[in-house]
């Protein structure tokens, strides 16, 4: 059966189409064009299976879209226990879907204690044990959102785009560096607390922004919140 994958975060889009392992390419739609999403590439796709962080719109949209095309849609929302991951938040359902979907493919990738870092308009720094437990994360403003939050806040012009330096020496600079800097803390600082042995798995837009300046064994692995959905309706099917 053909499955349609939409991970529907806060800034874009994500679609694709998985046949067994046989996986589309990825499209993207910014959230914002929500109303133009056309599914008309996917009308032969037998299920749809969605993550959706970015509001009531955004779902309401999304369902319409299925809904034309007759494809029956599930979203999906974090549960206690699913595909081998147990959930620790204090409330499951609270945690976002986007977060749960991707924990769910890097224990599948990895099944060793992970940091699983997504780096969007928010980053997350979510950890997993070696039993695959969900511990705890953070959330934290994404690297675009730092810089946005600091010059709206303060009197400070809107600089050019800034590069990444030890010691910045122009504004722009320093402002970069610094929700550069911030992040990669943040990251090593729940590393440390975890397992010096454990996998770094990085996904998002800013993931290859934030990984050559990261200080630990990484990789990045792209559309981890897609590759949860796809082993999210396989477990279903088997129920």
């Amino acid at each position: 059966m053909k499955r349609l994958l939409i991970d529907a975060g806060n800034t874009n889009i994500k679609l694709a189409s998985v046949t067994g392992g046989d996986w589309s390419e990825v499209t993207s739609l910014p959230s914002g064009r929500v109303r133009d999403l056309d599914l008309g590439q996917f009308i032969d796709a037998g299920q749809a299976w969605a993550s959706n962080v970015a509001g009531d719109e955004v779902a309401m949209q999304i369902s319409r879209a299925c809904k034309e095309r007759g494809i029956p849609l599930h979203f999906v929302e974090a549960l206690p226990m699913q595909c081998g991951v147990r959930n620790g938040y204090d409330v499951p359902v609270q945690l976002g879907s986007d977060r749960w979907a991707s924990m769910i493919a890097a224990w599948h990738l990895v099944k060793k204690p992970c940091l699983v870092v997504s780096c969007g308009t928010a980053t997350t720094v979510d950890a997993l044990s070696d039993g695959g437990e969900f511990l705890g994360g953070l959330i934290l403003p994404g690297i675009e959102l730092m810089q946005k939050s600091l010059i709206d806040a303060t009197a400070l012009p809107e600089p050019a785009q800034g590069r990444h330096a030890g010691f910045p020496r122009n504004t722009a600079d320093a402002i970069l560096s610094g929700a550069i800097q911030a992040t990669c803390g943040a990251i090593t600082r729940q590393h440390e607390r975890l397992d010096a042995g454990s996998s770094v798995l990085l996904c998002g837009g800013a993931a290859r922004l934030v990984l050559p300046h990261l200080a630990l064994q990484a990789e990045i692995v792209d559309n981890l919140v897609l590759m949860g959905l796809e082993l999210i309706a396989r477990d279903a099917d088997r129920e």
